[in-house]
C-alpha cells in the first residue's frame, strides 16, 4: 500500500500562484507513475500533470490547459511531490489530488483516473476573481 497526503491549498486571487506538495509513505518503490488530478463541482476528474518514475528522472505530462502555467516535481530524497502552479485561474477551482499507480504509462495512458491505484485525499483550491 502506498499513502499519499496533499497540503498546500489555500484561497488564491487569479494570476497568483500556489505550490501544492503531496508525502507519499508505505510501499512508495511500487509506484511507475504520480500524478496530480482535479475535480470541480459537478465535473469529471481530469488530470493536471503527471510525471514517469525512473531513474533518469521521468517523463512529465500536463493538461493543455495548463501547459506553461503548472510544473510537476519530484524530491526523491524526501518521497514528495509537488505541483507549482502560476497564473491561476478562477475556473481552475477544484480539489486537487496526489494520485499514483503501480503500472507504468506512457501518453495519453497516464491521462485515465481510474488506472490509478491510491489517492489521497484531496486538497482545495479557490482562486478568486
Amino acid at each position: 500500500q502506498v499513502q499519499l497526503v496533499e497540503s498546500g491549498g489555500g484561497l488564491v486571487q487569479a494570476g497568483g500562484s500556489l505550490r501544492l506538495s503531496c508525502a507519499a509513505s508505505g510501499r512508495t518503490f511500487s509506484s511507475s507513475v504520480m500524478g496530480w488530478f482535479r475535480q470541480a463541482p459537478g465535473k469529471a476528474r481530469e488530470l493536471v500533470a503527471a510525471i514517469t518514475i525512473t531513474w533518469s528522472g521521468g517523463t512529465t505530462y500536463y493538461a493543455e490547459s495548463v501547459k506553461g502555467r503548472f510544473t510537476i516535481s519530484r524530491d526523491i530524497a524526501k518521497n514528495t511531490l509537488h505541483l507549482q502552479m502560476n497564473s491561476l485561474k478562477p475556473e481552475e477551482t477544484a480539489v486537487y489530488y496526489c494520485a499514483a499507480r503501480k503500472i507504468y504509462c506512457s501518453g495519453r495512458g497516464c491521462y485515465d483516473p481510474t488506472e490509478y491505484d491510491y489517492w489521497g485525499q484531496g486538497t482545495q483550491v479557490t482562486v478568486s476573481s
